[in-house]
């Protein structure tokens, strides 16, 4: 198997069409009204992270809609709920702070990509603006941002993601209890692994 390995070949490849003067001038440095109601209006974004290394990393952050708070037009704080404490993303962030965002809205093909420099605060007043039910994150990660802008609908539309009738019927797909059991060959059934992990999510959801 052959790989480009050059930008000419690159471009050799992808030489029709260029990159057009819309697509090219659509990249904002700061946060327009559309930018502010799209991640106003977002319940998921995914946050793609890298330790520098060539070590990469996307992590789902995912709340009721608007949960990222937006603190100014180049500030967006993404709160960090519970989760399994492996910190890959912060981990990340602490080596090399580009990271890059993807702000979904269900049934909207078309998606918003952010991309910037993240930091982690514990600042006490930003964590009370961000609890839910009296529950503060355990930190949050503030993200300034270098360019934002509206990505196509080509690859929702491809995929039908938002269709229900092209939707795997959830019970013919294995349970994560079940993957765990294989993957990890643990003794415990998968049963009682998904009962704990039921229970785990009513217990640490926020």
């Amino acid at each position: 198997m052959e790989f480009v390995t050059t930008h000419e070949e690159l471009r050799t490849i992808y030489k029709t069409p260029r990159p057009t003067d819309g697509s090219i001038r659509k990249e904002l440095k700061a946060l327009d009204g559309h930018c502010r109601s799209f991640i106003g209006k977002s319940p998921f974004v995914l946050i793609g992270s890298s330790d520098g290394a060539g070590n990469a990393d996307v992590t789902p952050k995912g709340d009721k809609p608007g949960f990222a708070a937006i603190l100014d037009d180049r500030t967006i704080a993404i709160p960090d709920r519970p989760g399994n404490n492996r910190l890959d993303t912060l981990e990340n962030i602490l080596r090399n702070p580009s990271v890059g965002l993807l702000f979904l809205i269900p049934g909207m093909n078309e998606t918003l990509r952010v991309n910037g420099d993240a930091r982690i605060t514990v600042d006490a007043g930003l964590r009370k603006r961000l609890a839910v039910d009296g529950k503060e994150p355990q930190s949050v990660i503030v993200v300034t941002v270098k360019a934002a802008y509206m990505h196509c609908a080509k690859a929702f539309m491809r995929s039908d993601l938002w269709k229900p009738d092209t939707w795997y019927d959830r019970a013919t797909l294995p349970t994560l209890g079940q993957i765990l059991r294989d993957q990890l060959v643990v003794a415990d059934s998968a049963e009682a692994t998904d009962r704990w992990l039921d229970e785990e999510y009513k217990q640490t959801m926020w």
